[in-house]
């Protein structure tokens, strides 16, 4: 009996052993209450009043254009939602009408509207824009005007709508000055901000860059009337107008954030069209290579006679093509090559129209960019052209074959970006940089280096959360349809890093207090129905 209940007494201490050992193997997987992080607070920067100056990165223009949805998710915005919790005020905004996007004047289409995906690519939404240009005066805490390059923030007038049409105000600042002779600068300073953004200086360069660098270099005064649309600004220029912006923002204390501006080789507006984009894998191509090479066979003689062989253009049926382009900085052999080619035998009108054509052609390197847009004439029938040379007695069927984008047609400038204007850009992006960077450190201002991050961007990807950020166009979460613009996940990205760089300069604690932006609120595409 007293064995009995022994071995019973053991059983019973053991089988409470093991649940005993259950519960405390248990127990240790229950991860421990993630601490409470520390309360928002805003160091020693002052967000009552904030104002965000610049142009359409600071505007919320996105998809091409600008409407409500990109507002409200615009960087200056994102960063005032989380100011409003950390002493910040009110946020106003020169809203559109609708989302849409685009602008009228009198009725008339002056500006787009936005760009939606229709499965193939990008396309307008198939809406007519309904924000008429109508001045709601401000000023406004977001005055981000898109166009606006760094003088026009100082220009007088530059808010009138009876210079709009000449191109000589900005219709988007005309709806927002608080006069027509305001300048962009003084209704900012006129809402004696505590605290700025400035982010300015883009479209000092991207004006050229977008037009394929068919422009001219800018010799540098402050009258907006003798800029072209698409010149750079001269360095020495910007550095007076940054500093005077500047001077301007903090002449009552305020305290501010300035960026700085990316590569524009960091922008899928510049890298997604490859400079070999006639593949042989594409049939309606193929087709077209005999007529093509037999095309060129009455040329490449020509240019080897005249010691220009880089000149020749040859199709492959096995690897990818490059375009045909217009190259300004080639000599000019227009004459010689329809001298020689008249001595080969073709008529003199025949030899002259191509002589003209193709003076200055080459088939793109590598070392080329082709813009975005490109890619909707390149293989297309240039009817503008066609049309010209059969004004010239040139007959239809020549002229159509001498009009085809980037295969008989050479891609003009507007096109392509040659490596002589992409030095030009990065020259004077790297001028207009260490202008903000030296002036940030002046004043004490905190800086976002966005050039760096775009180019970490263009050369891998940056983790944003879950989700990978790269500048890949349409899938890389980044940028939006224009391939300039960021998406609304984009802007929460960049409106993060100035968040974290108000902490480093100001003693804020954004980071740790949990009031960063977080991806996955944010969309990377605009529904059609938005």
């Amino acid at each position: 009996m007293k064995k009995y209940i022994s071995i019973k007494y053991l059983l019973i201490l053991s089988i409470l052993g093991l649940i005993f050992t259950s519960c405390v193997d248990e127990k240790q997987w229950v991860a421990d209450p993630a601490p409470t992080p520390p309360a928002l607070t805003s160091g020693n920067a002052d967000f009552s009043t904030y104002v965000a100056v610049g142009s359409s990165l600071t505007a919320g223009f996105t998809d091409g254009a600008l409407f409500i949805a990109g507002q409200d998710n615009s960087i200056p915005n994102l960063v005032a939602n989380k100011f409003a919790n950390a002493g910040g005020g009110s946020f106003t905004i020169p809203y559109m009408n609708d989302n849409i996007g685009g602008l009228t004047l009198g009725g008339n289409v002056i500006q787009e509207s936005r760009l939606i995906f229709d499965g193939t690519g990008p396309v307008n939404l198939p809406a007519t824009p309904t924000t008429e240009l109508t001045p709601t005066p401000g000023p406004y805490n977001n005055m981000g005007v898109p166009g606006a390059k760094s003088f026009h923030l100082l220009a007088n007038g530059y808010g009138n709508i009876a210079g709009v049409p000449a191109g000589l105000a900005n219709p988007y600042f005309a709806r927002m000055a608080s006069t027509p002779n305001a300048s962009v600068l003084e209704d900012a300073m006129a809402m004696n901000a505590s605290f700025f953004t400035l982010w300015v200086g883009a479209n000092d360069v991207l004006a050229y860059a977008l037009n394929g660098g068919d422009g001219v270099d800018q010799t540098g005064n402050l009258d907006p009337t003798t800029y072209g649309p698409s010149d750079i600004t001269d360095p020495n220029v910007f550095a007076n107008v940054y500093n005077g912006i500047i001077t301007g923002l903090t002449a009552n204390g305020a305290k501010g954030v300035v960026l700085n501006l990316p590569y524009v080789n960091s922008l899928p507006f510049f890298t997604t069209v490859p400079y070999n984009p006639l593949s042989p894998d594409n049939a309606d191509f193929v087709a077209q290579i005999p007529p093509l090479n037999e095309f060129y066979e009455q040329l490449n003689p020509a240019f080897d006679a005249l010691g220009f062989p880089d000149r020749k253009v040859t199709f492959s049926d096995n690897a990818a093509n490059p375009v045909v382009i217009y190259d300004e900085n080639l000599t000019d052999i227009s004459a010689q090559l329809t001298a020689a080619l008249m001595a080969g035998g073709l008529d003199a009108g025949t030899a002259y129209v191509l002589g003209q054509q193709f003076g200055q052609s080459r088939q793109a390197t590598a070392t080329d960019l082709l813009t975005l847009t490109s890619k909707g004439v390149i293989g297309k029938l240039d009817e503008d052209h066609k049309n010209a040379l059969m004004a010239l007695g040139v007959p239809e069927a020549q002229a159509t074959q001498l009009s085809m984008g980037g295969l008989t047609y050479p891609l003009v400038d507007k096109w392509v970006l040659l490596t002589s204007e992409q030095n030009a850009i990065t020259t004077a992006t790297d001028a207009y940089n260490t202008t903000i960077q030296n002036i940030a450190t002046a004043n004490d201002l905190a800086f976002v280096d966005v050039n760096t991050i775009m180019q970490d961007l263009a050369s891998g990807s940056i983790q944003f959360d879950e989700f990978t950020m790269t500048n890949q166009y349409l899938f890389g979460n980044t940028f939006s349809l224009d391939g300039i613009h960021p998406t609304a996940r984009g802007n929460a990205f960049i409106a993060n890093k100035i968040l974290l760089a108000i902490d480093a300069a100001y003693g804020s604690n954004f980071k740790d207090s949990g009031s960063l932006n977080k991806a996955i609120d944010f969309p990377t595409l605009y529904p059609a129905n938005l």
